[in-house]
């Protein structure tokens, strides 16, 4: 089952609260002769993850199917950089697995014992059962959080983002049945407003379809940081009026940081990244964006909203590279 976005937590009294956690979502299924993980695209994930299906099979019975998030703590928060780790650790995924266990985070139940199908039971039920089938469970096993209570949320979302990584809330109707592929929940990320440096444009530096931005890590080295969304067509014309071609590096000066085309590992995608052809620009523009609070190698994961230019803010004034400044953004 899906949610769609929404620009507010929906309130009433008929809806539950359960913070949107910064993983891999996973429908899990304890088979008769073992578990089988599978991503909500449908792949194949238990070979990553023994440490999780090792606890599954010692702690579930026969015929249960889960749902819920795969999530790895690092220092108290979610780390989703070693979650994509896992996919290319090759033999070095045992050493892995016990220096960053991954936890399960567990939202909902699609079947009970010896496979009895509760799709159509309220959520409220299959939570019940959910609970009963966890009492006892060991810690790689865990119950989300819930709340009917908005001031629980707004606690959530100013102090859980930063503090534990989670990316927003979602909420589900308590009375509501599992309808699998149907968007009937509804999730709300949380995001910032902030500012970054443009060090490069997709298009043309006159005519630019995105902006690639960056941030100075604290030893004054220009990292990339992320992509805006497509730009609108004031958009493109209130940046290109402010671009510069890279000037040619003085002697002893540092040329533009970035290798040509933008590495695909750089994406944060999993599934078949590429290159990223682009225009290097001199970094000396900065603008505002509208960012969620998903982030991994110290970049946004998801691209970001141009808001406007700030030709009033100096690169230097910029926030740090994300995770280098107090409240990871800057903005604490």
């Amino acid at each position: 089952m899906l949610a769609v976005p929404v620009d507010a937590v929906p309130d009433g009294p008929s809806l539950i609260h359960e913070p949107k956690w910064d993983g891999w979502r996973a429908i899990v299924f304890r088979e008769h002769d073992g578990v089988y993980v599978q991503s909500r695209a449908g792949r194949n994930l238990t070979t990553y993850f023994p440490d999780i299906t090792r606890v599954v099979r010692a702690a579930l019975p026969p015929g249960v199917v889960l749902d819920g998030e795969l999530i790895v703590w690092d220092r108290g928060r979610t780390n989703f950089a070693q979650l994509q780790r896992r996919v290319s650790a090759g033999r070095g995924l045992l050493r892995l697995t016990r220096e960053c266990p991954a936890h399960y985070v567990l939202f909902d139940l699609l079947a009970d014992a010896d496979g009895q199908v509760v799709l159509d039971l309220p959520l409220s039920e299959r939570r019940a059962r959910l609970e009963r089938l966890l009492a006892g469970a060991p810690a790689p096993l865990t119950l989300t959080p819930r709340t009917t209570d908005m001031r629980q949320v707004a606690d959530w979302l100013v102090q859980w983002t930063v503090a534990a990584g989670i990316e927003g809330v979602v909420s589900k109707r308590r009375d509501g049945r599992y309808e699998p592929g149907r968007r009937g929940w509804w999730k709300y990320r949380t995001h910032i407003t902030t500012e970054a440096i443009v060090g490069g444009v997709t298009g043309s530096i006159h005519d630019p379809d995105s902006a690639l931005l960056a941030r100075f890590d604290r030893h004054g080295h220009l990292r990339y940081t992320g992509r805006t969304h497509p730009l609108t067509d004031a958009q493109r014309t209130e940046l290109a009026e402010m671009l510069s071609p890279v000037r040619p590096p003085r002697r002893g000066a540092v040329a533009h940081p970035w290798p040509e085309p933008l590495p695909a590992s750089w994406s944060g995608q999993l599934e078949r990244p590429e290159p990223l052809p682009y225009v290097q620009v001199d970094p000396t523009v900065v603008v505002e964006i509208d960012a969620d609070v998903a982030f991994e190698h110290q970049r946004w994961r998801h691209r970001v909203r141009y808001a406007r230019a700030r030709p009033d803010v100096a690169v230097h004034d910029v926030p740090l590279l994300l995770g280098e400044e107090e409240g990871y953004f800057g903005e604490q």
